[in-house]
């Protein structure tokens, strides 16, 4: 069992969503399934877990992704850019607003199908009593079949 100290910690690279911060997004996106997520934050009723491997499921419908904050990133949007191809309507990622990385210019930064909004200020992640030492951002995927697009 992991202890919940260590998930919103900088021991681990599991950030919970704040859930105010996820509720204003699912109203905007009415999200059915979290890719990322245990069962203590998951924020949909479907959602992957670590040993279900979200990289190696499909990710159909409206997704919300809030993945892991380490070196895999990249990883997780780049599986976002392929599912967003052939499965999903819109993915809505949570992630920490690197905007020097390859993974941000590869996947991300100036693609058709892509909108990114940063995040004013620093997030309060799961029950962690400081802010993120980093900066965040959403961006936000969406696919020929969405009907926002």
């Amino acid at each position: 069992m992991i202890k919940r100290e260590a998930l919103w910690s900088s021991k681990t690279d599991l950030w919970s969503t704040p859930q105010d911060f996820f509720d204003a997004l699912n109203n905007e996106f009415h999200f059915d399934l979290d890719a990322c997520a245990i069962p203590e934050n998951a924020k949909c009723e479907r959602f992957y877990t670590p040993s279900e491997d979200a990289l190696k499921q499909p990710w159909n419908g409206r997704v919300w992704c809030n993945p892991p904050y380490g070196r895999d990133i990249g990883k997780w949007c780049e599986k976002a850019q392929n599912e967003i191809k052939t499965n999903a309507e819109v993915i809505v990622m949570l992630i920490h607003a690197r905007t020097d990385t390859r993974w941000f210019h590869k996947y991300l930064y100036k693609k058709p199908n892509v909108e990114l909004r940063f995040v004013k200020g620093r997030l309060k992640f799961g029950w962690g009593r400081n802010n993120a030492p980093f900066p965040s951002m959403i961006a936000i995927l969406r696919g020929e079949h969405d009907a926002e697009s």
